[in-house]
């Protein structure tokens, strides 16, 4: 008999250097991440290393700072998404009609959300610009406002407009599961209700709602991943300020491993985000299986 590979040795062989390379730069970062919630590792406090249970958890969990970055977090994904909703789906709606120079619209949509992350940041950032940005001409040539404002100086401004940043960059990925999910209304049942006399909103919250529920939801579980875990807009608008009005989790993780290099608690951080965002997917997956069912 010939000694050989069998054909599940080979399949190992073959799949190895991926599973390695998986191991040292996604897998080995993470276990040795969780580590340091057990240990004391505030290096500006002359962390020593050492196990201390749940301090860390304890600790963050009894502090302001986490409650108030919780409170943003939440308030940007909820305003954030709702917003990338209502725009995707007005968006959807009149690109699923048969209109001249929809390919051409179609496309042009899908440039924001392929623009890099950063590359968008900084170009709102120079768009708010208090004293020669293009926001504060647009407003004051429409005569909304008398002067020009600095956009990104006061806490709630600030966190509104990182918000309608976003929204632009985003919206078009709502706009291509929206469309994706019109095609699948039956146009003979919209004919029926146009000839029972059914108006426009009627057939929208009768007819094409009910087709657009499942994929709202699977946006909603997308987007609250990413929008708990925001970062980069926040690093390139505000740093984080003005005051800490535009300290989310994911900034306040980051801020305390390489601002206050205190590792513990920035791992800490990421954990509890993780375990945000677990318990907030958990939820949504349960609803929509409760829909589809």
């Amino acid at each position: 008999m010939k000694k050989g590979l069998t054909e599940q040795r080979f399949a190992w062989l073959i799949i190895l250097p991926a599973v390695l390379i998986v191991f040292g730069i996604v897998i080995y970062p993470l276990l040795r991440t969780f580590g340091y919630t057990f240990q004391d590792m505030d290096l500006s406090m002359g962390g020593t290393g050492e196990f201390n249970g749940l301090s860390n958890y304890i600790e963050v969990l009894g502090d302001s700072a986490f409650w108030a970055a919780a409170g943003r977090s939440a308030y940007f994904s909820f305003v954030s998404i709702g917003l990338e909703l209502f725009l995707g789906i007005l968006i959807a709606l009149l690109l699923n009609e048969r209109l001249k120079g929809l390919g051409f619209l179609t496309a042009i949509i899908i440039i924001p959300w392929a623009i890099p992350n950063v590359v968008s940041s900084t170009i709102w950032k120079w768009i708010y610009h208090p004293e020669y940005g293009a926001f504060n001409a647009l407003l004051t040539q429409l005569n909304i406002i008398p002067e020009y404002q600095s956009w990104l100086g006061s806490p709630w401004t600030a966190m509104n407009m990182i918000i309608l940043a976003d929204a632009w960059k985003m919206t078009p990925l709502v706009v291509i599961f929206m469309l994706s999910a019109l095609k699948l209304v039956n146009n003979s049942v919209y004919e029926a209700a146009i000839v029972d006399g059914a108006g426009i909103f009627r057939r929208f919250f009768s007819i094409t709602l009910p087709y657009l529920k499942p994929m709202i939801l699977v946006i909603v579980v997308i987007r609250t991943m990413e929008t708990f875990k925001v970062f980069d807009l926040i690093y390139v608008m505000t740093g984080g300020g003005p005051a800490d009005g535009t300290m989310v989790l994911g900034y306040k993780a980051y801020s305390e491993v390489f601002e206050n290099l205190n590792y513990s608690g920035g791992a800490t951080y990421s954990y509890l985000i993780a375990f945000i965002i677990g318990i907030l997917t958990f939820f949504y997956i349960k609803t929509l299986k409760r829909e589809e069912s």
